[in-house]
């Protein structure tokens, strides 16, 4: 029996991971993972009758083909997600944990899953998918440091971004090995501080390369960015949109960062109101996430004023 553990490669994916394996270990586990935007991930699953498929934090509508193929193949999948999942099949095989409400993340619905046993690390991976405010609110009657974690989670967040895997520090599987020794976030800040300097170190020296951006178009309700087409604006592109609508709760933004003769997208909702950004980025070709942050991977330059008009409508 073969068991495979499918993640999207960012703090969500990671650390719900991190969670499962330390409560389950499975270390002979194939670990299939990628860049942050890299979702269409069950197509590298060879996985037949008695073979077990974990899924973890990538959306089941864009995987829907390979789903249905591996469950038929006699597979048997656990999956837990907070994307929109389209038409979700019915199969004796297929174990869901699939909750695509705004305030809830892939590490929480694993939390809930695992009554809390590993919280510290969800704790974490809310920060990290922009959920500071449920973060803290799980962390309640818990002595725990939530700044160092809020960082940490950012931090994992933002190596998940870019085009390609050699933008990254770290392979997210790398990265996620490295988390997995330790039963806390607290441990492995402890234990793996070249892991983290070399995250954070980047992230600064990124984040001030992504204040230079151009203004594509501004209002109360709204701001569109460009960032040039560079490693360091792939990297930051999710993480800068997520720290500006902290700092911005009213107002939707979108980052596009140039790559080519085209575009990748991230779009937040304004946090006092968690919708519309999987819709938004919906009418486009190559775009998908969930009601609260969505993303776009390739819009044409072409397609640059349609963004921006659907974007103003939006929000």
């Amino acid at each position: 029996m073969a068991s495979f553990d499918v993640f999207n490669g960012d703090a969500d994916g990671i650390i719900s991971l991190v969670q499962m394996r330390r409560a389950d270990p499975r270390p002979d586990a194939q670990l299939i993972t990628g860049r942050k935007r890299d979702i269409n991930l069950l197509n590298r699953v060879n996985a037949g009758a008695g073979d077990h498929v974990t899924v973890l934090d990538i959306s089941m509508r864009s995987n829907i083909d390979d789903l249905n193929r591996i469950l038929r193949n006699g597979a048997s999948v656990f999956y837990a997600d907070h994307h929109n999942a389209g038409d979700m099949p019915r199969h004796p095989n297929l174990h869901a944990a699939i909750d695509t409400s705004p305030e809830i993340c892939t590490a929480l619905i694993i939390d809930s899953c695992l009554e809390g046993a590993y919280r510290a690390w969800a704790v974490t991976a809310a920060f990290g998918d922009n959920f500071p405010k449920i973060a803290t609110a799980n962390a309640t009657g818990l002595d725990l440091p939530l700044e160092q974690l809020e960082r940490l989670g950012m931090l994992v967040n933002y190596n998940g971004y870019g085009t390609d895997i050699s933008d990254l520090h770290f392979h997210p599987a790398d990265l996620y090995r490295a988390l997995a020794h330790y039963d806390t976030p607290i441990d492995f800040l402890g234990g793996s501080p070249t892991v983290y300097d070399k995250l954070n170190n980047g992230y600064e020296a990124d984040l001030h390369a992504a204040k230079t951006a151009k203004v594509l178009d501004e209002s109360p309700t709204g701001l569109i960015l460009e960032l040039p087409d560079a490693a360091s604006s792939r990297r930051i592109s999710g993480v800068y949109g997520n720290k500006l609508a902290q700092e911005n709760p009213n107002r939707a933004h979108a980052i596009l960062t140039r790559t080519g003769d085209n575009y990748l997208v991230s779009v937040r909702a304004p946090l006092t109101n968690r919708t519309g950004a999987d819709t938004l980025c919906l009418q486009f070709e190559t775009g998908g996430g969930r009601a609260a942050a969505a993303g776009i991977n390739a819009l044409p330059e072409r397609d640059v004023d349609r963004f921006i008009d659907a974007f103003i409508e939006a929000f």
